[in-house]
């Protein structure tokens, strides 16, 4: 979105930012809160000790309803939407004809409808790109009155058991409905943390009440973008637009995980996706290029851009997210290299102006996932 041009838009919460604090910046055609007073590090910490609350109302909300809509979303992603269990979500991506990412989603399903959320800066085109391959085979409404909540950190499931007794049984990757603020709320166990923790989609008129209600119970604190960025970094998690693009496939992506065996070569519903046989030759082939984690041997932060090169000098990659992992304690990054130098313990340099910083091939997550699984 060209914000230059275009009002950046508001989120229901935009005025309890302002109260808390917070300092805005442009992100994805928003003003969002990128730190409060805290600061990124308290913040990040906070998060990782007790449970953090983050506006995420930019995200794009979608409804699929009709008997054919696992089917017909099926079409159009790498993953099984078919065989999802009831109020359970998926991890998945819109791919295109060369087996790119259009963009990375979160699918649940609801029983009489299946429930998408999809990135900010993407959710337009995502909603376009379904109505336009899904048409006459489901309905799809963009749900424009709906505001969007993560509560996350180890004390969030206290916090949501206190107000939602039933969240307490929910596991990893749960939803379900609950009343909150006196309306229904759709509720997920899921995040972008590595942290136990929810998301709750909210209708936007009660946004702020369920807002301060969370931030007045003892363990939770508002957290801005900057913190965000770091703990789904040291917890290993791509973000669009920088891990990922239409340029990147899922293998390439490190993220052949999320490929539902159902929809693999030798799976009950092969292939039949945008790219599909792009991406099941990368995973019977392999690629040329991986996304891997890359501890930094030294003080200094390799940022996103940096170029990396092997012990002769020759470039082979590049640094797509870096910053410094408060929890880890050193500064971490992702970024793609040349499968051959992909292999755990490769030693690279990353290029930070002018100057060769050591960094090393390294399992991700950075920081170990404490996602609750029951």
């Amino acid at each position: 979105m060209d914000t230059t041009s275009q009002a950046l838009a508001r989120t229901p919460l935009y005025n309890l930012h302002l109260e808390l604090g917070a300092r805005m910046v442009p992100f994805a055609g928003y003003e969002m809160p990128v730190q409060y007073p805290a600061g990124v590090l308290k913040e990040h910490n906070h998060t990782r000790a007790q449970a953090g609350l983050f506006d995420v109302s930019h995200m794009g909300q979608v409804r699929l309803s009709g008997v054919g809509a696992a089917a017909a979303l099926e079409s159009l992603v790498p993953v099984d939407v078919v065989d999802l269990p009831l109020n359970f979500q998926r991890y998945a991506m819109f791919t295109n004809e060369q087996g790119g990412i259009l963009d990375d989603l979160m699918i649940s399903n609801g029983g009489d409808h299946l429930f998408l959320v999809v990135n900010a800066a993407c959710k337009q085109q995502d909603v376009a790109h379904m109505k336009k391959h899904l048409a006459g085979r489901c309905q799809v409404e963009e749900l424009t009155d709906r505001a969007l909540l993560a509560l996350q950190g180890p004390a969030a499931g206290a916090v949501m058991a206190r107000l939602a007794p039933e969240t307490a049984k929910m596991i990893f990757m749960n939803t379900a409905k609950v009343t909150l603020v006196g309306l229904e709320c759709y509720i997920s166990r899921s995040g972008y943390t590595g942290e136990d923790g929810f998301e709750i989609s909210v209708p936007e008129t009660k946004a702020e009440e369920l807002a301060r209600l969370l931030l007045a119970q003892p363990e939770v604190a508002p957290i801005g973008l900057g913190a965000r960025d770091s703990l789904r970094l040291e917890a290993g998690l791509c973000l669009y637009g920088h891990d990922m693009d239409t340029n990147t496939t899922p293998v390439e992506a490190s993220l052949a995980w999320a490929l539902s065996k159902a929809r693999r070569a030798d799976g009950a519903r092969a292939g039949g996706y945008p790219g599909a046989d792009v991406i099941l030759g990368q995973l019977a082939g392999g690629v040329s290029r991986k996304r891997v984690g890359l501890a930094v041997r030294d003080r200094m932060p390799v940022r996103e851009g940096a170029e990396l090169v092997n012990a002769e000098g020759q470039t082979i990659g590049k640094v797509t997210s870096g910053g410094f992992g408060p929890t880890v304690g050193a500064p971490v990054a992702m970024g793609y290299v040349e499968t051959g130098f992909s292999k755990i313990g490769t030693v690279l340099n990353a290029i930070v102006r002018g100057k060769p910083v050591p960094v090393e091939v390294v399992k991700t997550p950075f920081t170990p996932q404490r996602y609750y699984r029951g």
